[in-house]
């Protein structure tokens, strides 16, 4: 990550009202936005966005966010992964042009601690897991989207979250339990018809 102490100044001017802090702080964090990026599109299949295009989307639905929420830089790249992956999920819809039929476009999640050991998602199946998950718990929600889409660890989940990391830890091991039945279990019942 940046630099802390510069970061944190340059979001407690956004959030007095500094336009110029906000954009510099865009620029700082740009490298680690395109890494975000890169990262979230190399686990794709099927997706056409290129990494610049998912970066300004997400900056350009960053700066419309109310500020004052934003409370550091981990917080910050964790409103950025939930954003791309609004975006991702917005294109993989936007892609589908039979009503019956969506586009498939697959997430691997192939990250330190992954659900699955590497097996491909439907990106809308995913999306479709996360928000039932998310009725059920948004704590988890919020970590699997941080760990998943925003590829932060442990440390940095804590941070955000403001828990322990063995509090991350045991909520992360729960999340992936429950991913692991919501997405897996359809498949079995989809071969099985």
């Amino acid at each position: 990550m940046v630099d802390a102490p510069d970061i944190n100044t340059l979001l407690g001017r956004w959030r007095a009202g500094d336009t110029a802090a906000r954009d510099a702080l865009i620029a700082a964090l740009h490298n680690e936005l395109s890494q975000l990026a890169s990262a979230r599109l190399r686990r794709e299949r099927g997706a056409t966005l290129m990494t610049g295009d998912l970066v300004n989307e997400a900056v350009l639905q960053l700066v419309r966010i109310d500020q004052q929420r934003i409370v550091g830089q981990a917080h910050f790249i964790a409103l950025a992964s939930r954003v791309m992956r609004n975006v991702l999920i917005d294109h993989a819809r936007s892609k589908a042009t039979d009503k019956r039929r969506h586009h498939k476009v697959e997430l691997n999640t192939q990250i330190d601690g992954g659900i699955d050991g590497g097996q491909r998602f439907d990106l809308i199946a995913l999306d479709s897991a996360l928000i039932r998950l998310g009725a059920i718990d948004a704590q988890l929600m919020e970590l699997v989207e941080m760990r998943y889409f925003g590829g932060m660890s442990i440390g940095d989940c804590a941070e955000v979250m403001d828990v322990s990391e063995a509090t991350v830890k045991r909520r992360w091991q729960t999340a992936r339990a429950w991913l692991t039945a919501a997405l897996i279990e359809p498949l079995v019942n989809e071969r099985e018809a």
